[in-house]
């Protein structure tokens, strides 16, 4: 399934190159923003504090719209504006509650943790290692918040982040794997000036994922007694193979030679 999962990533990609530049670029108002933060450190801790709390939310907003734009482009559909305004109206809710979350996330990496270690005690390296796992599981949640949430439109959206602490715990292998990836993108993002795979492609890949999730419990519904260790993969990605076609990283690369 890793296998499949990385092919349909690439390739969803790779089909909506125009449209994942396109949105990143619109990021870079986020970017902007955060340079903007940062810079303000020196004048003035407030303000930069201000902008900062600011940039979060432009990123928690932006983000809903984009995961609209990599559903669709995951389930083979031409993106939309109109899809990425769309999101706004749906999901505020569940935008609201992500830059909250990723508020606590940012400020206890940023700031409580490195005061605990500072104090150099057991009690406080003890509460510095609680939060660390906290931080994590909260980011390990940001992976499937937002495919939660477009793939069941209907939940409000606490009722999304548990589904997402669900899948973190009922696929700890797949979720490493889906952070380590979701790294790998990011250092390549910052390679290639956040143009490409950037915000779009990393949305992408995590939709590809939720994708082949569903296929897995689908089944499970359907089958309950099915061995969950042992799911027949290659019934199960038929359709999305076919999808695929039988393209390869070789035919992009060589096409003279198919």
């Amino acid at each position: 399934m890793i296998g499949f999962f990385l092919k349909k990533a690439f390739f969803d990609g790779w089909d909506n190159m125009i449209s994942l530049v396109v949105i990143n670029l619109g990021y870079l108002v986020v970017l902007i923003s955060l340079y903007g933060a940062f810079s303000l450190m020196a004048s003035s801790v407030v303000l930069a504090i201000a902008l900062f709390v600011v940039t979060v939310a432009l990123h928690a907003f932006y983000a809903s719209g984009v995961n609209n734009l990599a559903h669709s482009m995951v389930r083979g559909r031409r993106a939309e504006f109109s899809d990425f305004l769309e999101s706004f109206k749906l999901r505020w809710k569940h935008a609201l509650l992500m830059w909250a979350g990723e508020l606590v996330m940012l400020t206890i990496a940023l700031f409580v943790i490195p005061f605990y270690m500072s104090l150099q005690t057991i009690f406080s390296l003890v509460l510095a290692i609680v939060l660390f796992w906290v931080v994590l599981i909260l980011a390990f949640i940001n992976l499937y918040y937002y495919p939660v949430a477009v793939q069941f439109p209907l939940d409000k959206p606490l009722k999304s982040a548990k589904k997402a602490l669900v899948l973190v715990a009922d696929n700890i292998s797949l979720t490493i794997f889906l952070s380590v990836y979701q790294l790998i993108l990011f250092a390549l993002s910052i390679f290639l000036a956040t143009i490409i795979p950037g915000i779009a492609g990393m949305a992408v890949s995590r939709h590809a994922a939720m994708d082949l999730l569903m296929l897995k419990y689908d089944h499970l519904d359907e089958h309950p007694e099915a061995d969950r260790k042992h799911l027949p993969w290659d019934e199960l990605l038929y359709e999305q193979r076919e999808r695929v076609g039988q393209r390869s990283l070789r035919s992009i690369i060589f096409p003279w030679k198919d």
